[in-house]
């Protein structure tokens, strides 16, 4: 299997969703559409039989987040769901995503992105005002000096990192449950460019000098507010290898042969199916892994 085939689930443009930026401003083209609606609080997505469930109702537009338009004709919107504690129908979006469609992660990856933003910046940054949702809720309105406010995503990069026998190593955190490893990750920081990042990242985690940086796809990554932008690196000298002991606690290179086995044993626990680290490993592996999986 090609490495592109097996990225493909993490980085899809676009499977079937027209963000239709032109209807934030026409609010009365926008009420014209057929409409469904998702509900999402805190990180949680309304669901039914580990599906996302959407309301098929005319929403009152000054309340929801306009989220795009189907090939259908079918515009989908957000709607806060309140308290996820006392609502037994709102489940993480870590815990059943793995379940849904590539259209439904799309979906329920912008909804619990935007409304993040709008739950955690209900003032003003720069005055302190109260801010209300415009542009069909794609942005913030400051009720003081009208100053209109957009959603932040922050770029991390990620890295697969190989030795010149196409080894990889893998590196775990103290966090994790036990046997948890991937790939590498940080935050890009002010003036960095993304292979910046990756050098400082990969030096800093693991004591590794990389070189042969080449990019390989991306993925949004709403926990809360994040795109993860996937890169591979090769190890000058692979002997380097240490873990930094603080935010990695122990690193391994593996060949094919030792990965298969580790994984199979479960000295080796893989990251979730979902995620581009999951999916840079298969990518190196050559085919789409099975067995044991953790967040954390």
């Amino acid at each position: 299997m090609r490495r592109e085939d097996l990225l493909l689930a993490a980085t899809t443009a676009n499977p079937g969703l027209d963000r239709a930026a032109h209807l934030r401003i026409d609010l009365p083209a926008l009420a014209s559409y057929p409409s469904k609606i998702l509900e999402v609080s805190r990180g949680g997505v309304r669901t039914l039989n580990a599906r996302l469930h959407l309301k098929n109702e005319n929403p009152e537009l000054a309340e929801v987040i306009f989220l795009g338009v189907d090939n259908e004709g079918t515009a989908y919107f957000a709607r806060s769901a309140g308290d996820p504690a006392s609502d037994s129908e709102l489940t993480p979006l870590r815990e059943v995503v793995s379940a849904f469609s590539p259209f439904e992660r799309l979906l329920a990856a912008h909804a619990v992105a935007l409304m993040n933003w709008h739950e955690s910046h209900p003032h003003c940054p720069r005055c302190g005002s109260p801010t209300v949702m415009s542009s069909a809720g794609n942005a913030r309105l400051c009720k003081k000096d009208e100053r209109e406010l957009y959603p932040r995503t922050d770029s991390a990069v990620i890295v697969l990192v190989k030795d010149r026998d196409d080894r990889i190593l893998l590196g775990r955190q103290a966090s994790w449950p036990e046997g948890r490893y991937s790939t590498f990750a940080g935050f890009v920081e002010p003036g960095e460019s993304f292979e910046s990042a990756v050098e400082r990242e990969v030096r800093e985690e693991c004591g590794i000098v990389s070189e042969h940086i080449n990019y390989l796809g991306s993925q949004p990554w709403p926990f809360p507010a994040s795109i993860m932008v996937a890169f591979e690196a090769i190890a000058k000298d692979p002997s380097q290898a240490l873990a930094d002991g603080v935010e990695i606690e122990r690193v391994e290179w593996f060949s094919r042969s030792q990965f298969k086995e580790a994984t199979e044993s479960g000295r080796v626990v893989l990251p979730p199916s979902i995620s581009i680290a999951r999916r840079m490993i298969e990518g190196w592996y050559g085919e789409a892994l099975t067995g044991g999986e953790a967040w954390r």
